[in-house]
């Protein structure tokens, strides 16, 4: 358990230089795009005077150099203060945490979902490899894996919203329904169900398929086969000798998914109209909202890394020699 918590230790020192290289490119990359967010308020209100968004530009702060700016950023940033953002006249911590929890959800449930039916779906292509389950469910989630997001999650709208009707086409709750209780729960599940699919599509195909090879990897081992020669029932062998230790490179590949996730909530939070960060960084691109978007890069980064130490602790209750 020492071990644990030194190697914990360890990759937090290290994350603190991968932070702020994080944030010095991001900064550096989203200052070079032409134009800013004076300019896109000026563009949607129509018209402005060149006196107006000069005074704008001075009170936000627009007008220093770089290098006053970062150092600004970086100051507020210690203090949490991610910034102000002009688009939506707000705090941009006050912004995010507002659509926070709605890419939680979704990207949880996606999450979940890619996890538990890629490792489902991998166990059985391996005890049926070579054989017609194997091969339907193998082209399926190569299917699956070649898709892009925007497109399955088209294709379901059309079948499960438009044809079959089962399930809406878009948003996080009906509009206008005064809903409590199990039916206001019932109403978020049936609209997460189409964009966690969507979302989790790909991620599913990429974890049935390291389940698949990691699977028929274990089952030559000998102790595998000691174990069958000991008379113990076939179902033991696969989940608690095979799938435990065949479950170590899918842990260490999810939680390196994260990251990806998140970037495939900005396409399905489009396509479902998903109240979330990845519509929010949409906006933020179209208002040229650049403190938004360092906000979002931020806290997606600390997702990133948290989830990494999650998955380290995860790896050595699955196999405890990386322990020692």
């Amino acid at each position: 358990m020492r071990g644990v918590f030194r190697n914990i230790g360890r990759t937090l020192l290290q994350a603190i230089p991968t932070m702020m290289g994080i944030i010095l490119i991001s900064f550096l990359l989203l200052h070079l795009m032409p134009g800013d967010a004076v300019d896109a308020i000026a563009g949607m209100s129509g018209s402005a005077s060149v006196e107006t968004m000069d005074a704008m530009r001075e009170v936000y702060g627009l007008n220093d150099n770089l290098v006053v700016q970062f150092w600004n950023y970086i100051a507020g940033v210690l203090t949490l203060n991610f910034g102000y953002s002009i688009s939506y006249s707000a705090p941009v911590l006050d912004v995010i945490m507002e659509r926070l929890p709605a890419t939680l959800t979704l990207m949880m449930s996606a999450f979940l979902l890619a996890l538990v039916m890629g490792i489902l779906v991998g166990w059985a292509m391996a005890v049926f490899a070579g054989k017609w389950p194997d091969r339907l469910l193998t082209s399926t989630s190569l299917l699956f894996y070649s898709a892009p997001n925007f497109w399955v999650g088209l294709m379901i709208i059309v079948v499960f919203s438009g044809t079959l009707r089962w399930f809406p086409s878009g948003g996080a709750e009906t509009i206008g329904a005064s809903l409590e209780g199990w039916a206001w729960f019932a109403d978020r599940v049936t609209h997460l169900v189409l964009p966690s699919i969507a979302l989790a599509a790909f991620f599913m195909a990429i974890y049935a398929r390291l389940t698949r090879a990691a699977m028929l990897e274990v089952l030559r081992q000998d102790y595998i086969r000691t174990a069958a020669a000991k008379g113990i029932h076939p179902l033991v062998i696969q989940f608690r000798h095979g799938l435990r230790n065949a479950l170590i490179p899918v842990t260490t590949v999810a939680g390196l998914h994260l990251g990806n996730l998140l970037g495939g909530a900005v396409v399905v939070e489009t396509v479902f109209n998903w109240p979330g960060l990845g519509r929010l960084t949409m906006n933020a691109l179209a208002a040229r909202d650049n403190q938004v978007l360092l906000g979002i890069l931020l806290l997606s980064s600390v997702a990133v890394i948290a989830t990494n130490l999650v998955i380290d602790w995860l790896i050595t209750l699955l196999d405890p020699r990386i322990r020692a």
